[in-house]
Parts: structure tokens; C-alpha cells; sequence
């Protein structure tokens, strides 16, 4: 009995070792693994992109916030310029932010977008993964 024990230990321990060897995710995914669902956008270094974030003043009267948006990762980051946000009640406004990534990110490494307003914050569910911007293609081959 005990070294039925033992095999079937030995054996889950295998399967645990080699499904981890598996599906070990890199740098990126790994990043991107702390949260389920997130949306990640693939750019090279240098490219633009837009964000667009919607507000909703759900408040009982009309306020005025100062909103920005920015990138945050280990490896690089970006922020926008400030706005200032004027909403009524039970108003909506959606405002845009155009960036170019920094053209030093590092293949490979993502950030997540972050909403700042006034002194709080709010991590959104959207990461750019930096790629590589080369591109190999065959142009033609030959045997002979």
C-alpha cells in the first residue's frame, strides 16, 4: 500500500511538472495573467494610439474633475495631458487622448491604462503589449 502511495505521488508530481513546463506563460502573459478578461492591444515602438474614456457624472449635482489618462509598466510608461472635465448631472462625455509609445520599449513588455482623477485612480482593463515592428517575409526560394 505504501508504494502505491508513493507512485501515485511521484506521478502527480510529474503531471504538475511538466503541465507547468507546458503552459508557463512569458513576460507579457504573465503580466497580463493578474487579470482574467483584460483586453490587450498589440503595438510596436514609436506607434500611435488612442484612448477613449466615457464619464458618467452620477452625482446629485453638476461637478468639475481634472482627468488624465496614462500607460504604467515595469519596463516603460506614458502619460496624457490633463483635461478638464465639466459634466451636469446624469451626463455623459467621452473624452480622447492620442499617444505615440516610447520608440525605446522593450519588445515584450506591457503596460495597463490607468484613469486618474483629481486625487484618485481607477486601473482599467486595457494593456498595450509592445511587438516587434520587423517583419520577416520569403521573397522567393529555389532548389536546384
Amino acid at each position: 500500500m505504501h508504494k502505491a502511495t508513493v507512485l501515485t505521488a511521484t506521478v502527480a508530481t510529474i503531471i504538475i511538472v511538466i503541465s507547468t513546463l507546458v503552459t508557463t506563460p512569458n513576460e507579457a502573459s504573465l503580466t497580463c495573467s493578474a487579470c482574467e478578461g483584460c483586453e490587450v492591444v498589440d503595438k510596436i515602438p514609436g506607434e500611435t494610439f488612442t484612448v477613449k474614456v466615457t464619464f458618467d457624472n452620477v452625482g446629485e449635482t453638476e461637478g468639475t474633475w481634472a482627468v488624465n489618462v496614462a500607460f504604467e509598466g515595469e519596463e516603460w510608461s506614458w502619460s496624457g495631458t490633463p483635461k478638464t472635465l465639466i459634466l451636469k448631472q446624469s451626463h455623459k462625455k467621452t473624452l480622447t487622448w492620442i499617444g505615440d509609445l516610447p520608440s525605446d520599449a522593450p519588445v515584450d513588455t506591457v503596460a495597463r491604462l490607468i484613469v486618474y482623477y483629481d486625487d484618485s485612480f481607477a486601473p482599467q482593463d486595457w494593456w498595450i503589449h509592445i511587438v516587434e515592428g520587423a517583419e520577416l517575409k520569403i521573397a522567393s526560394s529555389t532548389v536546384k
